[in-house]
């Protein structure tokens, strides 16, 4: 029972070098610098030990994509709980999400723009996932007026962040007015 103790303590840890040396390498080069053979290389392990844990690149995405909700998640309850009062919350989580997808931006593509073979406002979708969503739903509950659906109005407020991310990353809105963006965006979402 030991030696089977082991194997699968060593095989987790396998798993875990090749998420984190995926995840440092698409945030050092970029995701088409992430192969199979790359990664082998990174971490001192044979193609095949890669394979052993994931199908192909998509899958070791999928699972960095899975790790970065955990850190999203994280970051958000942080800045919820710090803030005092519903909108103050709905700002600090808007600000974090935000700087979170500046921050880590190939992280943040696997998570939301890359295609990955992940279920998404599903039941079937990873329990990470629906955490950091609903870290979003948590502060947005409070607003929702009388009749309106929580989770359609999370999704547009996360629409709306994920817009003004990707929007400011590919230069199609000035970064100078990230700001004062988000405060008309709460603004709305939160009412004057």
């Amino acid at each position: 029972m030991a030696i089977q103790k082991r194997r699968e303590r060593e095989r987790a840890e396998r798993e875990r070098l090749i998420v984190t040396a995926a995840r440092e390498l698409a945030e050092a080069e970029g995701w088409d610098a992430v192969t199979t053979r790359r990664l082998a290389a990174e971490i001192e392990y044979s193609q095949p030990v890669l394979y052993s844990h994931f199908k192909g690149k998509d899958a070791i995405m999928a699972a960095v994509a899975v790790q970065g909700c955990t850190d999203l998640a994280t970051e958000l309850r942080q800045a919820r709980t710090a803030a005092p009062g519903t909108r103050a919350a709905l700002m600090a989580v808007a600000e974090t999400y935000t700087s979170f997808a500046r921050r880590r931006p190939a992280l943040y593509d696997a998570m939301f723009t890359h295609l990955v073979d992940l279920p998404f406002a599903t039941e079937q979708a990873p329990a990470r996932l629906r955490e950091a969503f609903g870290e979003l739903l948590v502060v947005v509950e409070p607003i929702t007026a009388e009749g309106e659906d929580p989770g359609l109005l999370t999704e547009t407020f996360w629409a709306g962040l994920h817009g003004l991310v990707t929007l400011t990353r590919s230069g199609r809105l000035p970064e100078h007015a990230h700001e004062r963006r988000l405060a008309l965006l709460i603004g709305h979402f939160a009412g004057a």
